[in-house]
């Protein structure tokens, strides 16, 4: 007959080492995971930092490759020439003027359309979801835009980086989806029976509410307007109109830059040039990033949260 306390013992250390094994799988598993991680983050940071010290550096030094992590030859004359370059600073202004209005109509279009498709008493819910949701996947095309804003007469007119965006489907979706689960039903009944009206309930009640949503989606618009370019590439004639991302895209990409426009008294060579051009690149792409890496920091404490809480499903 088999002794039970040795048999539970056995059994103790079979599962001993099983946990064992299990945990130290955890660990590799774990640490695999987080040299992933660290071999993204530096193949993201190392470029950005080699950018901001290239912009940092003599042109000479740019040329030469000599720049890795640290600037070399400190300098602002990359900077000095960016903020003279009139165009540039158009593009900053114009840039400011489309993400301010343009974050402000996607907001309030997005917010009203996703409050009553979250209301289960409202008429024809289903109907309009759906008809919201074709048209994720189905759209006229580039020309049949083209001629519309044409017809419209906002070719060359900056309600053309504006209006055309007016409604992000796939926002609206998350929006409407928050309403529905972050806001206990009980709250809206309470309201209509104290006599609110479904505007009250929408400004007084489900806005401060939302705040986390809220700060999502204006981060999600500013940076979608502020990156935007394409729309100005097919809607806007006069370089005075563009957004900064479009002049980024002649410096950068066409590499169209005139550095007579530009206030740089420092060059003496016509060889010169190239190397200034150079240099204004990277102090290009420098000043462009700054604004957003500016707001990110007051809005990242809702991001995942309002993201998690807007994707949940119904």
């Amino acid at each position: 007959m088999a002794n039970p306390v040795k048999a539970q013992h056995n059994r103790h250390n079979r599962r001993s080492r099983l946990l064992k094994y299990e945990g130290f799988g955890d660990n590799v598993l774990l640490i695999f995971i987080y040299f992933i991680l660290l071999m993204v983050l530096l193949a993201i940071l190392l470029p950005m930092i080699n950018i901001v010290s290239s912009s940092f550096s003599s042109p000479k030094a740019v040329m030469a490759g000599k720049v890795s992590l640290l600037p070399v030859e400190f300098t602002l004359v990359g900077y000095e020439a960016v903020l003279s370059n009139k165009l540039i600073v158009s593009g900053f202004r114009n840039s400011f003027i489309y993400t301010i209005f343009g974050t402000i109509m996607n907001l309030s279009m997005t917010l009203f359309a996703a409050y009553p498709l979250s209301r289960d008493g409202f008429f024809g819910n289903k109907f309009f979801v759906i008809l919201f949701t074709i048209t994720m996947f189905f759209s006229g095309g580039m020309v049949p835009s083209y001629l519309l804003m044409k017809n419209l007469r906002l070719i060359n007119s900056p309600l053309a980086m504006i209006i055309p965006s007016g409604v992000a489907v796939y926002n609206m979706i998350i929006a409407r989806t928050y309403m529905r689960t972050s806001i206990p039903l009980d709250i809206y009944g309470a309201a209509e029976i104290d006599g609110c009206s479904d505007s009250g309930i929408f400004f007084r009640i489900v806005i401060p509410l939302s705040k986390p949503l809220v700060a999502v989606l204006v981060l999600m618009f500013a940076v979608g307007h502020w990156n935007s370019y394409f729309g100005g590439l097919m809607y806007l004639r006069d370089e005075n109109l563009f957004p900064l991302q479009l002049v980024l895209r002649k410096i950068l990409i066409l590499n169209q830059i005139d550095i007579t426009k530009m206030d740089v008294t420092r060059i003496k060579h016509l060889w010169e040039k190239q190397y200034y051009a150079e240099l204004i690149k990277y102090s290009s792409i420098v000043v462009s990033t700054v604004p957003m890496l500016m707001i990110y920091p007051f809005i990242q404490k809702y991001f995942v949260k309002g993201i998690m809480l807007g994707s949940l499903k119904e």
